[in-house]
């Protein structure tokens, strides 16, 4: 794992992580999204955030298993998602163990023939003592300890849930899982806290400014290239997809 010194904050919070990580001093310029850093990765893994849901229009936190629905805007941007990932060719799917992920991921496995599994490793950073609460009081709340995760403090507690190093164990061995199913390709549907702040932890060339002007959104996704054993590098990023 590879926990890069960045001070940033989650999608709600674009403006105030856009002002803290012009303070961090790392430079953004030299980072290229468009290639890959390793011509040796053993996997490309897409992660893929869910469609909207009703947890996200409530404009509350929603972390608990198996969570809400999708909305019918929702079940729309998963159709239409399906359809912007045709060409992937995916090997494997997978999604987290709660009811938005497997909504979003069903018509991609529908249009590409493959088989869901569903591994848990891959849920939401659970909001412990923050569950219920405004999504746009995060910053703070939700959010304090998962900002200390990416400044190198993995002690750092969630109240009344987990730590650094819990999040950061618990999808590495999802993802070992998915090495050990023998997928090269696969297609991983999860949230968008566990995404960015798992992508941002261990990806040797992460863009802290990503997390302000680009933050993953219903339906993005993160493609990475690597393995467990030898790291990961972005080599895609789509925050704002447009899928209705």
């Amino acid at each position: 794992m590879r926990i890069r010194s960045l001070r940033l904050s989650f999608t709600v919070m674009a403006a105030a992580v856009a002002a803290t990580t012009a303070t961090t001093g790392v430079a953004s310029a030299d980072i290229d999204f468009g290639s890959s850093g390793s011509s040796s990765g053993d996997m490309v893994i897409t992660l893929v955030r869910h469609a909207e849901s009703a947890g996200n229009a409530s404009g509350l936190i929603d972390t608990k298993v198996p969570g809400p629905d999708l909305t019918s805007r929702g079940r729309t941007q998963a159709d239409n998602l399906a359809i912007q990932l045709a060409d992937k060719k995916y090997d494997c799917a997978f999604a987290s163990n709660m009811v938005r992920t497997e909504q979003t991921a069903a018509p991609t496995v529908a249009e590409q023939d493959l088989s869901l599994d569903i591994q848990p490793g891959f849920r939401e950073i659970e909001a412990g003592d923050y569950e219920g609460t405004p999504e746009d009081q995060a910053l703070s709340g939700y959010l304090q300890a998962p900002i200390k995760w990416l400044s190198g403090d993995l002690n750092a507690r969630i109240p009344g849930s987990i730590d650094g190093n819990e999040f950061d164990s618990r999808v590495d061995q999802a993802l070992l899982d998915v090495q050990r199913r023998g997928c090269a390709n696969p297609v991983i549907f999860s949230h968008g806290g566990t995404i960015m702040f798992w992508s941002m932890m261990n990806a040797d060339n992460a863009d802290p400014n990503k997390l302000g002007t680009d933050p993953v959104r219903n339906g993005g996704r993160v493609v990475l290239e690597g393995s467990p054993q030898k790291g990961w590098t972005i080599i895609e990023w789509v925050g704002h997809p447009d899928l209705g």
